[in-house]
């Protein structure tokens, strides 16, 4: 039986990579070609990561219950009946649904493990124990195991706190997952040592909230909520135009701030206005300066805002529905579109950011159905007597 390596995760996540050498090949440009990744996965975190590390070639072997598989397939039905969530985070994996509570199935898990170069789950806590998957009960067969942060406190507006848009503690998780499975396996190509990686929701939301973080040292008041605004920066955040429509725009320097109020504004004045003159007293005086700033803007439509803030190389961006997203110019421009398949039929899929618009899009893999997988990989592992009783697709 092959070694294994374990690191774990938030919600009792763990991560299981051998000691394997991982396999190369010069004729095919996927890094993570030869990888095997078995991921016991639900909802958005946990295949959030496993989805980077299919995109970049790993085989993920997406483990889901029994009959109805990762509850993330029924949050909703907005693509051609498949979920939004489901479609976005699960593309280029294999599926193979299991009862884990049954010995059989229980015994093809172990058996995919002693294959696998890594394992990541985000059971709920002590489920992992109970299955026998924790990185406690995996190091003894596998001795060369790798095996609320207050968000929303300076999210919403002024006079009501909002939860962000996206599942953003899931992500951040799952990038931090990513990013430290691939350290792991270049620190095994050099040492050939396993390590435990322990990461949760918790401390990856607390590390982007740094800034809120330091912006409280020494019990100082905490950022106010400022809507699109920015609590310590300003001007920054939305400004209506004369044809009703918004745009963003942010300064972060006080060469900006002169260039803004010459080319764009046309108000030398306010360059040298004792109210304005350094950051902090802009933003103190943020009433004001938004009086101004909209009563100049009033005149002219966003379009014409937005030509007069690329002139002056101010950072800007038009404020934009998902539909208008779907049609993004830049997007376009830059190639990054492709087409996936679903078990609903072929959808568009945005290439993921770093890949280059010539690198092959197969690499993206088809979303699987519940159970697609299970006759290819028990057939795999030499379990052929209850094929057909645990296809479940």
């Amino acid at each position: 039986m092959a070694t294994i390596r374990t690191f774990s995760l938030s919600l009792t996540w763990h991560s299981v990579i051998s000691r394997r050498t991982m396999a190369t090949s010069s004729t095919n440009p996927q890094p993570l070609k030869g990888i095997t990744v078995v991921s016991l996965e639900q909802a958005v975190a946990a295949p959030f990561c496993t989805r980077q590390l299919a995109d970049q070639g790993a085989r993920v072997i997406k483990v889901e219950r029994a009959g109805v598989g990762d509850f993330a397939r029924g949050y909703d039905t907005r693509v051609n009946g498949l979920a939004s969530h489901f479609v976005w985070i699960n593309r280029s994996k294999e599926s193979l649904a299991l009862d884990l509570k049954n010995p059989k199935d229980h015994d093809v898990l172990l058996r995919l493990l002693s294959r696998a170069d890594v394992l990541v789950q985000n059971l709920a806590p002590g489920a992992s124990a109970r299955l026998g998957l924790s990185h406690e009960a995996l190091k003894g067969k596998h001795p060369s195991l790798i095996s609320e942060a207050g968000l929303v406190s300076v999210t919403g507006s002024k006079e009501e706190p909002a939860k962000v848009g996206i599942s953003i503690a899931d992500i951040s998780a799952g990038m931090y997952a990513y990013t430290n499975i691939l350290t792991a396996l270049m620190q095994r190509a050099k040492d050939g040592i396993g390590r435990k990686i322990d990461i949760s929701m918790l401390e990856s939301m607390v590390e982007w909230m740094g800034f809120p973080l330091y912006y409280t040292y020494d019990k100082a008041p905490p950022p106010a909520r400022a809507g699109a605004s920015h609590a310590a920066i300003y001007p920054y955040g939305l400004f209506e135009t004369g044809d009703g429509r918004q745009v963003m725009l942010g300064m972060q320097n006080e060469r900006e701030w002169k260039i803004f109020c010459e080319k764009v504004l046309h108000k030398t004045e306010l360059v040298t206005d004792f109210r304005f003159v350094s950051n902090t007293l802009r933003t103190q005086n943020r009433n004001d300066l938004k009086n101004i700033i909209c009563e100049s803007f009033s005149t002219v439509g966003a379009e014409e805002v937005i030509a007069l803030l690329e002139e002056a190389q101010i950072a800007n961006a038009k404020v934009n529905t998902m539909h208008y997203v779907w049609e993004h110019p830049q997007l376009k421009a830059r190639e990054r579109w492709t087409q996936i398949q679903t078990p609903a039929g072929d959808v568009p899929a945005l290439l993921p950011p770093g890949f280059s618009a010539e690198q092959d899009a197969s690499w993206l893999r088809p979303v699987p159905r519940v159970g697609e997988h299970n006759d290819s990989i028990l057939k795999e592992l030499g379990v052929t007597e209850t094929i057909q009783k645990r296809r479940l697709d």
